[in-house]
């Protein structure tokens, strides 16, 4: 995705079909396709009974967000007009070593790319779903008012493109993801992400900011299993995940797979923005040996924080937005506290805090 601010109007929004298929656009969709119509690439769903298939060669070498790269702090007082432009990819990626999956994004990355903008900025958006994709997807942005949050009108096949203008006019920290009617299915695969509209005062100043996003992923084969993993409709009917990922993969934002999601000094601050798409498990999130010192739940920015919170609930199609203050060094553990979800479904990501010891606070050796 890119984000480019400009001082030109667009006033023609263009409207794309998608080849005569019927797609409700929004939050609610119509009922639920088949099982072998929602297989990620089109295939017919196997029985449990069945060996995985062999890994399949992966396109993309990785799929995780990088969570510190997040549009920089608004410091302005006027409104602005942003090109931004989006784009669905479906890549095959590893979730962890050995274990493939075909996944859904929008620019190739989970959660997708975060906007930021200002209350009373205008977007234009231009949606792109390339030629050589398989599935019609479009955008519903919860920051947006209008049909679907932009759903109806983004919905386009393989090899189409559309455009739409919005005006962020309400604050907060907000998700986007496709809507079609198998809306479910392409969320669990990797379609969503968050627009940050920050108030026109703007945010406390903060020495961090990191984007995580969490979502759970149904397959055809257990945790761990090696092979290419197929999209299972049956364990998403159960609401019974092979997965409970951040950042699209198992542990990504952890020192043994892609680092930690943030490297930080003691006396310095971070700001989370915490995403979860679902499509439907609610979060417990949590930080291991800190607490959100001050805490928008529901992503709210017109509202006062809460402060010192231990675990904040994190439902599907939600955000929330926490400040953490690092006092002592140490590796935090970002966490689902559902904690089955971290130590067998790969829901964790890490913070590690360096600099001087503070025994005041705390000491091992007292």
């Amino acid at each position: 995705m890119t984000q480019q601010p400009t001082t030109d109007r667009r006033t023609v929004l263009k409207t794309a079909s998608v080849g005569g298929a019927i797609v409700a656009a929004g939050c609610m969709g119509s009922a639920a396709p088949t099982a072998d119509e929602n297989t990620v690439d089109g295939s017919s769903t196997t029985t449990a009974e069945e060996a995985l298939p062999e890994a399949k060669s992966v396109d993309a070498d990785r799929v995780a967000a990088d969570p510190t790269d997040i549009p920089a702090p608004i410091d302005r007082s006027e409104s602005r007009e942003h090109d931004i432009t989006l784009t669905v990819k479906e890549v095959t990626a590893e979730i962890e070593e050995g274990v493939t999956f075909d996944y859904m994004t929008y620019d190739g990355q989970v959660p997708g790319p975060m906007v930021r903008v200002r209350q009373g900025d205008t977007v234009n958006l231009t949606f792109e779903n390339p030629e050589g994709n398989d599935l019609p997807h479009n955008v519903d942005y919860h920051a947006v008012y209008g049909p679907g949050g932009g759903a109806e009108d983004t919905t386009t096949a393989p090899g189409e493109d559309a455009e739409i203008q919005f005006t962020a006019t309400y604050p907060g920290a907000y998700i986007y993801h496709c809507a079609v009617p198998n809306m479910d299915m392409h969320i669990s695969a990797g379609m969503f992400g968050s627009i940050l509209v920050e108030p026109k005062d703007g945010l406390p100043e903060v020495d961090h900011e990191i984007y995580l996003g969490q979502h759970d992923v149904y397959t055809k084969g257990d945790t761990g299993e090696e092979g290419h993993h197929g999209f299972d409709i049956d364990s998403m009917m159960r609401e019974n995940p092979t997965y409970v990922l951040m950042n699209g993969e198992k542990y990504a934002m952890t020192a043994n797979n892609h680092g930690h999601a943030l490297e930080a000094e003691t006396g310095e601050t971070a700001r989370v923005y915490f995403v979860n798409g679902g499509p439907n498990l609610t979060s417990s999130f949590h930080a291991i040996g800190n607490v959100w010192s001050r805490l928008y739940p529901k992503g709210s920015l017109s509202t006062e924080p809460q402060t010192d919170i231990e675990t904040t609930s994190v439902a599907p199609g939600t955000t929330t937005a926490a400040m953490m203050e690092f006092p002592v060094p140490e590796t935090i553990k970002l966490v689902d506290h559902a904690l089955t979800r971290v130590a067998r479904k790969g829901c964790l990501a890490t913070v590690n805090v360096g600099g001087a010891e503070n025994p005041e606070i705390y000491t091992a050796d007292p």
